[in-house]
């Protein structure tokens, strides 16, 4: 059974669902989704894992703030939610949005974390996305970025502007209702929609917090990659030259919203990584 807890970290309650028993997992969602992204790999690790699943700053129930969506604050409030659930070292596991705090994280924090799986998403400007880029950003990152912008162009059509992301997310095959009428929920009114916007407004900061971050220091922890369409191994690219331990997979016929579209295969490469028995782990 999964249980909705509400937990203070660096100023803002966050929502989180926690569920399972065993060595502790992290799960970081992206845009535009909740902790709700991550109910089918819930439901396939839970009977050997504590799975920890909050909505990020300002994202579904959790608080709204003016400001902390850049990647450095995201990483920090994980960072306030392992400590206050007494739940490190952890696997930290993160999807778009998910996956630069989910990164910064591991190198900021090693004792943190113990194994990282980051997906479909890029690191800022770092090398190896060149050919991803090449005809430019996805147009939605310019769109979102203009300040005051897209909410008051969206709201009101926030179910229609939702749908598209998750019919292109899952190569048209969509999500289940139940879950598809909870992102919409998250994601319908301005503020609600300022503050999933203000992550893409803060993405040069990200960047620029990532570039300090990879200068000076290399990713220790056991690493996975996975990509799958649009970002494909662009991700994986940029991680090969700073990391200690990579591993990358590309899932062929999946979209973007892999827990989602192709859950039975992520479940299949987290299974084995998670469980590696170099770790050392015991059940918390």
């Amino acid at each position: 059974m999964i249980e909705l807890r509400r937990i203070p970290v660096n100023g803002v309650d966050l929502n989180v669902a926690v569920t399972g028993q065993g060595p502790p997992v992290l799960l970081l969602h992206g845009f535009p989704h909740t902790w709700e992204l991550w109910t089918d790999v819930m439901a396939g690790l839970s009977g050997q894992y504590r799975l920890i699943a909050p909505d990020l700053r300002g994202f579904g129930a959790s608080g709204r703030t003016e400001g902390g969506y850049d990647a450095g604050s995201l990483a920090d409030d994980a960072a306030g939610l392992l400590e206050a659930l007494d739940a490190g070292p952890a696997a930290v596991i993160g999807i778009d949005a998910g996956t630069p705090p989910a990164f910064l994280l591991a190198l900021r924090r090693p004792d943190l974390v113990r194994r990282l799986v980051v997906m479909e998403s890029l690191l800022g400007t770092l090398p190896g996305a060149e050919d991803f880029l090449a005809n430019g950003a996805p147009w939605w990152f310019g769109f979102h970025s203009v300040p005051g912008l897209a909410e008051s162009v969206i709201e009101g059509h926030e179910d229609r502007y939702v749908d598209w992301f998750l019919d292109t997310g899952t190569q048209g095959d969509g999500v289940r209702p139940e879950i598809r009428d909870a992102f919409v929920r998250a994601y319908t009114g301005r503020e609600a929609l300022r503050c999933a916007f203000s992550y893409y407004r803060a993405m040069p900061i990200s960047a620029e917090q990532i570039r300090r971050a990879t200068a000076s220091a290399r990713l220790t922890v056991p690493t996975m990659a996975v990509g799958a369409h649009p970002v494909g191994t662009a991700l994986e690219r940029q991680l090969r030259p700073l990391t200690d331990d990579l591993t990358g997979h590309l899932l062929e016929d999946c979209g973007h919203i892999i827990p989602l579209h192709r859950p039975n295969a992520l479940l299949a490469l987290l299974h084995p990584f998670l469980e590696d028995a170099s770790d050392g782990q015991l059940s918390r």
